[in-house]
């Protein structure tokens, strides 16, 4: 199989010609590291194989973007062909322009030890091991599926990093000069300050935000840094085999009752989740836990905002008209994401990315820019 042409295309759209992770791109077969994988099929999710379409299984590999391995309990490896499993993404590969992006961020040296938190597929990990040498690299995650499919893969491109089983927000195994997390947490797990070297650097994303913190360990055991310039979203750490259900029934509700408070929204419905994630971060500092659900019917734009302490909101608008909000349970979460937006329209921005970010011993996230703080615990 001639994979090599397309590795290095790959290499030459997700790296700039002088860096140093040009080479380990062009030179790691990812389509080794993902031979099964879901896709969205408009109503189900649909296993991909990839043996069985050498072309499309290429094509997916060395294109830049995320592949999902694993729904709910089922990884694609272990799948068959009739599987149409109804859970969410639990596990993936993620897009090679990111895991090299979390890396920049991460500023690793060349004589650095590094900590890869969620193996995922090892590819990631690949590329560790193929820049500094697999002696210094240890990647984990909490699946024993996973990190043991991503060891024997790894084995057989001549990589032999450890490679355990680990849930990342306990016990973390050695001490290392960075930590580079591809799952988010909140708050920063104190195992990751306890296994940091001193003056080390960790660099992770914080859970339901799409806010890259990146930070060096200091003096009293804590940790300084910044909310990078920059952003993204993974899937949080978990500590089971799948995440707990989440807010079925609440949503429900949401879908379908009136409100406790009926009012006209003064902003429009929007997306939260796909199209504005500094907006949907900024809320996520402000009332954490919020989940998230939108329709498009015709020319009707429907938000749903659901809480586990039982506040509630379905936001419905047509056309250019201002929506219809209705709000139940103890708090009003329409009126924080208002507050959210009244901030953006009178500063004209938000003041997450760029925020200064002290991190102290228990792992909360200490943000200040400017006047604002916030602290995510």
């Amino acid at each position: 199989m001639n994979w090599h042409p397309r590795a290095r295309r790959l290499a030459d759209r997700v790296t700039h010609p002088g860096s140093r992770w040009r080479e380990a791109v062009a030179a790691t077969p990812r389509h080794r590291f993902v031979p099964a994988w879901w896709t969205w099929s408009g109503d189900h999710w649909a296993l991909r194989y990839g043996p069985a379409d050498e072309e499309a299984w290429l094509e997916a590999a060395y294109r830049d973007r995320t592949l999902i391995t694993r729904i709910g309990t089922l990884h694609a490896d272990q799948a068959e062909a009739h599987d149409e499993p109804a859970a969410r993404p639990t596990s993936s590969s993620t897009l090679p322009s990111l895991v090299v992006q979390m890396y920049r961020h991460a500023r690793i040296g060349d004589a650095d030890t590094v900590l890869d938190v969620g193996t995922g597929s090892g590819y990631g990990t690949a590329l560790l091991c193929h820049r500094f040498g697999a002696d210094r690299v240890t990647s984990i995650d909490v699946d024993e599926y996973l990190t043991s499919a991503a060891a024997e893969r790894l084995a057989d491109l001549g990589h032999a990093p450890r490679v355990s089983p680990v849930d990342a927000t306990g016990e973390i195994p050695g001490t290392f000069d960075r930590i580079v997390a591809m799952v988010s947490v909140r708050p920063i797990p104190a195992s990751w300050l306890s296994a940091l070297n001193p003056a080390g650097r960790l660099t992770t994303t914080i859970a339901g935000t799409s806010l890259i913190v990146s930070a060096t360990k200091t003096d009293d055991g804590g940790a300084v840094g910044q909310v990078e310039r920059d952003w993204a979203m993974f899937m949080k750490t978990r500590t089971g085999a799948d995440y707990p259900p989440g807010l079925a029934g609440l949503m429900e509700t949401a879908r379908t009752a009136d409100g406790e408070d009926v009012s006209t929204g003064r902003h429009p419905v929007i997306d939260i989740e796909e199209n504005a994630w500094e907006l949907r971060s900024m809320l996520e500092v402000m009332a954490p836990g919020i989940e998230h659900d939108y329709r498009e019917d015709g020319n009707t734009r429907i938000a749903f905002m659901v809480h586990e302490d039982g506040s509630w909101v379905r936001a419905e608008q047509t056309g250019r008209g201002l929506p219809i909000v209705h709000q139940g349970g103890p708090r009003r979460l329409w009126d924080v994401l208002d507050k959210a937006r009244d901030h953006w329209l009178w500063e004209g921005s938000l003041p997450l990315y760029g925020a200064n970010v002290r991190i102290s011993l228990d792992g909360a996230i200490h943000l200040r820019r400017g006047r604002w703080k916030a602290t995510i615990g």
